[in-house]
């Protein structure tokens, strides 16, 4: 009998003392807890979401739109917050397990509030596009970027702070650790103060069309930390660190005005001095009266019988079109030389191509 008593009695005090101090009955209640905070994170995830998500497609404006988008992912987690709020309130506040539980939902409440705005960021970084017409489109994308890991290196402070962390003796700690670390790093720095150099002298931004002598030649995609991404003609992408654009010169077919023609029109030997005035005088009056070229001090245009090479006498084209478009530039240069080719024809001149003439001596015997 007294067996049967004790094993009871064991049984009971099994019960009541649990784990850590906590009943099985309370292990019970806050399991439950946890299960109903994920069944209320699925029904927030799946009908609130949505309900919420249907008003606000219908204001019209895309900033709220995309704001309630980025928020959905932080506003999942608050069902859980609560959760452990309510289980921190059951407990008694000075206990151990209480300590625990109240570090623990000052943590989520921490990580909640520090995602919300790194979230809220998305959305309101619109308003930085403003800032493009003083700063450029990659320095824009590098202090949104910027303040995200700000917010970030901020939240993990905070939940350091929580449990007692202090994160100054831990960044004194990690010095001597970062100073081995930047003597290994110097290319990253390097590469790093590069690419900031870059944006801000303006260079060259994103979808700029460069050359960089001995490496490749495409167009800018990206402006990272460490390189810029090239992606070449061929679609081909090619990735650059960014301390090579420091030290070689870049040529930024974009930031040119006009495109330039240069040509060289070689004619028969055959050809009369006043075939050839017709003909560089035609030239030159399609390119001054056509909308297609760009004719002032600062661009002018030559038509000049430039030499007399050895099969031939070439004469200099050289001109700025209207336009940078590539397209477009490709379709005056074609018009251009079909009316050369025409004029050529009507002044009944003919080009020249390399060729020799041999002499043949005779000898009287």
């Amino acid at each position: 009998m007294n067996f049967i008593e004790n094993l009871y009695l064991q049984i009971l005090k099994v019960f009541s003392d649990g784990v850590f101090g906590m009943s099985l009955g309370d292990l019970a209640i806050i399991f439950l807890s946890i299960i109903i905070s994920l069944l209320i994170r699925s029904i927030v995830a799946r009908i609130l979401v949505n309900k919420v998500k249907s008003i606000v497609s219908k204001t019209g404006n895309k900033i709220d739109d995309k704001l309630f988008e980025a928020l959905v992912p932080p506003f999942r987690l608050l069902p859980i917050v609560i959760v452990f709020l309510a289980i921190t309130l059951y407990f008694d506040i000075e206990s151990t397990l209480g300590i625990y539980f109240q570090k623990i939902n000052n943590t989520l409440s921490t990580i909640f509030v520090f995602w919300l705005i790194h979230q809220a960021i998305i959305p309101f970084s619109n308003l930085f596009n403003k800032l493009e017409k003083v700063l450029t489109k990659g320095l824009v994308l590098w202090i949104v970027k910027s303040l995200k890991y700000l917010i970030i290196f901020l939240g993990i402070v905070a939940v350091l702070e929580v449990w007692g962390i202090k994160i100054g003796p831990v960044i004194a700690g990690l010095g001597l650790f970062g100073v081995a670390v930047a003597l290994g790093a110097q290319d990253l720095f390097k590469n790093l103060i590069s690419g900031i150099m870059i944006l801000l002298e303006k260079r060259f931004q994103l979808g700029d069309v460069i050359n960089v002598p001995g490496h490749t030649e495409g167009t800018v995609e990206h402006i990272g930390f460490r390189s810029t991404l090239i992606r070449k003609f061929d679609s081909t992408p090619i990735t650059i660190p960014n301390y090579i654009f420091a030290e070689a010169p870049i040529l930024n077919y974009t930031n040119r005005k006009y495109r330039r023609i240069n040509w060289t029109i070689g004619l028969e030997y055959s050809s009369t001095l006043d075939q050839i005035k017709k003909l560089t005088e035609a030239i030159s009056s399609y390119i001054d009266t056509s909308e297609d070229f760009i004719v002032n001090d600062n661009y002018k245009s030559f038509v000049r019988l430039e030499k007399f090479n050895h099969s031939s006498i070439d004469i200099l084209v050289l001109c700025f079109t209207s336009t940078k478009d590539w397209n477009k530039y490709l379709e005056i240069k074609e018009k251009l030389g079909m009316e050369i080719k025409v004029k050529v024809e009507e002044i009944g001149l003919n080009f020249a191509f390399p060729s020799q003439s041999i002499y043949i001596e005779k000898n009287d015997i």
